[in-house]
């Protein structure tokens, strides 16, 4: 399933076909009232893609922010 979500780092919105299903998108959104814990919701996820759908923030920003001068991922969050 296509999940649209917009980077809580840079704003830019990203698209990525992750193995998801509509029931899972769901509980997800239903999470925080059911108790339910995002690793829960999507266990066939690695955790990149699951925060990914938390935040918007794909693999390789992440990659990008971390590998980069600490002072300046600092300054640009």
């Amino acid at each position: 399933m296509e999940i649209t979500r917009t980077s809580q780092f840079s704003g830019k919105t990203h698209t990525l076909d992750l193995d998801v299903t509509q029931e899972q998108m769901q509980r997800f959104e239903n999470r925080i009232a059911n108790g339910e814990y995002v690793q829960t919701i999507f266990p066939q996820l690695s955790a990149e893609f699951r925060e990914f759908i938390l935040t918007g923030i794909t693999p390789q920003e992440w990659d990008s922010y971390l590998s980069g001068d600490p002072n300046e991922i600092i300054e640009n969050f």
